[in-house]
């Protein structure tokens, strides 16, 4: 059996920063620690983030659906973990503009995956995608819904040293 410390030096500086920060900031924001608690970082490396979640009743509509509302708050917490992939650093803005598309609803004991990609992410602002899979069979399977969301980062780089 692998010891942890062996576990975590096979995974990219990208991934471990990315569970550094679920751990460490994920508790400081109530919404993201009640919605986003069972996530779990798949992959990450430069500009993209993959995670797995599954659904609880917490994250369903009144119609016994993912929520529209639980889907932007996951489209605006992983644009910010695909900027944080960008260049390590531990805070990724504040948002400008989220825009969410649905395309199909996830149901009760279901899984998620997710993907966050940091498309462009300049001195001013970040441009992100987000797309949503249902989890069928293991593998990654039908759209869910995807997102775009610009997030201003001045002043979020890390500080040279």
């Amino acid at each position: 059996m692998r010891l942890r410390s062996e576990i975590m030096a096979t995974k990219s500086p990208e991934h471990a920063h990315i569970e550094h920060l679920v751990s460490t900031r994920l508790p400081g924001s109530p919404i993201y620690q009640f919605l986003l608690s069972t996530v779990q970082i798949t992959s990450a490396s430069r500009g993209l983030c993959i995670a797995r979640m599954p659904l609880t009743q917490v994250h369903m509509n009144s119609g016994g659906s993912l929520h529209g509302s639980v889907t932007a708050t996951i489209v605006d917490w992983m644009g910010g973990m695909a900027i944080s992939t960008h260049d390590l650093r531990d805070k990724s803005g504040v948002s400008v503009d989220i825009h969410v598309t649905y395309q199909s609803g996830a149901k009760v004991g279901e899984q998620i995956e997710i993907e966050g990609i940091a498309e462009k992410v300049g001195g001013s602002l970040a441009f992100t995608r987000v797309s949503i899979f249902k989890v069928e069979g293991g593998e990654r399977g039908r759209l869910v819904a995807t997102g775009t969301h610009t997030k201003f980062v001045k002043g979020s780089e890390p500080k040279a040293v």
